[in-house]
């Protein structure tokens, strides 16, 4: 089973708020085991770790690391770390390479991105060449690596689920399968 993490970079509390709660809430959704937050904001935490109680999965954060650290570790335990950014190769060329990846690191900006980051990265990749935002980046990525498709994948433990329908609103509540 594929393995794959986000590592979200440059987060700014007062500003960063709802993407990077955005940014977690699409890594979990589309297949990510967690996130990891290079800086220091529990509300993101919290709210996080909600959304799983309330809706199922085993989605964690960890809150406040050091991402040298941590990209050094998950690449000593054999896995490959894909930095997402408007400058690198383009997605569609290395999106084969990244499908084999079994243990996978995507790391998405906010701010300025540390220049280091485009040295530790096993791949630099352009989603687009346009600005756009980097919820996005981390949706088209993890839809065109996914096992299976993504959008079908069924949370065990939730409170609460959503039953598809054309008009309406349809949940089933207290479910916990």
């Amino acid at each position: 089973m594929k393995r794959i993490v986000l590592l979200r970079l440059g987060h700014r509390p007062e500003r960063d708020k709802r993407i990077t709660t955005h940014v977690g809430l699409t890594a979990r959704m589309l297949g990510a085991e967690g996130m990891l937050l290079a800086s220091d904001d529990p509300g993101i935490v919290q709210t996080l770790e909600d959304v799983v109680e309330r809706w199922g999965g085993n989605f964690y954060i960890k809150n406040n690391v050091n991402f040298k650290q941590e990209i050094r570790g998950w690449k000593e335990e054999g896995g490959k770390v894909c930095h997402l950014s408007m400058y690198g190769v383009n997605l569609p060329d290395v999106t084969d390479e990244l499908k084999k990846c079994d243990r996978l690191m995507i790391v998405v900006g906010a701010e300025k991105v540390p220049p280091e980051i485009y040295q530790l990265a096993d791949w630099n990749v352009a989603v687009g060449s346009q600005p756009h935002s980097e919820v996005a980046a981390v949706a088209i990525t993890m839809d065109r690596i996914a096992e299976k498709e993504p959008l079908e994948k069924e949370f065990s433990g939730a409170e609460l689920k959503i039953i598809p329908a054309e008009r309406g609103k349809h949940v089933i509540e207290n479910i916990k399968e």
